[in-house]
């Protein structure tokens, strides 16, 4: 059996079509107020709990062979945060996995995870690491640079698509190995059991690194248009985003994050999607 934690979101709902495709017998991890009635009606159970909640785990858990969770509190708020559900959600997962005997835990980390940062998600990624793997739980760690499908559709194609300028966190100009979610979720199944996975932190990107201007340029030539670009400083409002992620949009300024992904790509056979395809296929499924 495997146990999707996090499957409502675009990551963890691909993670879990992709095993229901392969004819896995799958398990959600879901609060009744969420959307989880299509996984549901795609052949997932469905077991209710909550990672804050460290008593509802054990029962999702129990006859779990793998974990592969994506749950994070990036996009949500109130008692939903990175103390709560990244960093303390996530330890009584892996103490729940732990104590029912899972055979292996594939976490969802973040590009440059320090337990030491300012910034909380980015501190709570960390320390969630380290509990891991001293936990003697077999796990895989997955960490993907920037998401495609928010940093570039979201905080680049949404301004875009509504006519306005897109507003860059400082210059836009540090290069990034966006990854497209498809990608990571191709990377989370070809995980399950590998020997290169087990006890293993792999590092995820695409196939080529970009910076923010770089990925406007893309959106420029797809469609064949100029494209209005503002600059914040860190710390400041970003429109359209929201507040919970400007620190997150602000730290893309403090580093480059370029990596080679041509052998990890083929040792678990994955075909990478270029920030260009990722566009184009963006916009031709737009609204017109």
């Amino acid at each position: 059996m495997y146990l999707v934690v996090g499957a409502t979101g675009n990551l963890g709902g691909a993670i879990t079509h992709m095993l229901l495709a392969q004819g896995k017998p799958v398990c959600i991890l879901a609060r009744p107020p969420s959307n989880y009635q299509p996984l549901a009606a795609a052949g997932a159970q469905v077991v209710f709990g909550d990672l804050k909640e460290r008593t509802s785990l054990d029962p999702a858990c129990r006859g779990v062979d793998v974990v592969i969770t994506t749950a994070n509190s990036a996009q949500r708020g109130g008692a939903d945060n990175p103390q709560t559900v990244d960093l303390e959600g996530n330890r009584n997962l892996i103490d729940a996995a732990k104590a029912a005997g899972v055979k292996q835990f594939i976490f969802t980390s973040a590009g440059v995870p320090d337990p030491n940062s300012p910034i909380p998600f980015v501190a709570a990624k960390g320390k969630t690491e380290a509990y891991l793997q001293a936990s003697g739980v077999p796990y895989t760690i997955l960490s993907p640079n920037a998401f495609m499908e928010f940093w570039v559709g979201v905080y680049i194609g949404a301004p875009i698509r509504q006519g306005g300028p897109v507003t860059l966190v400082g210059e836009g100009k540090r290069r990034h190995s966006f990854i497209s979610a498809a990608d990571v979720a191709a990377f989370a199944l070809a995980a399950i059991g590998h020997p290169q996975a087990i006890k293993q932190r792999l590092i995820l990107g695409g196939p080529e690194p970009l910076s923010f201007c770089d990925a406007v340029a893309v959106y420029e030539r797809v469609l064949d248009k100029r494209i209005p670009v503002q600059h914040v400083r860190p710390g400041e409002p970003v429109p359209g985003l929201p507040e919970a992620v400007w620190g997150l949009a602000a730290s893309f300024e403090m580093y480059d994050s370029p990596m080679d992904m041509t052998e990890t790509a083929r040792a678990f056979g994955v075909k990478l999607t270029s920030l260009e395809e990722f566009v184009r296929r963006s916009v031709e499924s737009a609204p017109r």
